[in-house]
């Protein structure tokens, strides 16, 4: 079952376009600053790439605990409709 929403992608690109605009004038920002120095300019640099690995970190955690939550839910839902499917069989046998 492979549903794949044009939807999603388009805001996905949307998304990434934005990333890319934002770490690209940022880096332009940088280099033009002529007051700070090169050492505090990649302190920045270090600190807004850690920033970004925590924030991917961050989202895939969330993703992937949402993904656990859902399969636990098809779970029990499925166990659920076997109990009833049972009950209603023995249910049909002894009338």
């Amino acid at each position: 079952m492979h549903n794949d929403k044009s939807d999603n992608t388009t805001i996905m690109m949307f998304n990434l376009a934005g990333v890319v605009a934002a770490y690209a004038l940022l880096a332009l920002s940088l280099y033009l600053s002529t007051d700070v120095p090169l050492s505090t300019k990649g302190f920045w640099g270090i600190g807004i790439l850690m920033l970004t690995l925590s924030l991917v970190n961050f989202v895939k955690y969330r993703f992937d605990n949402q993904q656990r939550i859902d399969r636990i839910n098809r779970i029990e839902e499925a166990r659920n409709e076997k109990l009833l499917e049972d009950y209603v069989g023995e249910v049909k046998d002894i009338a």
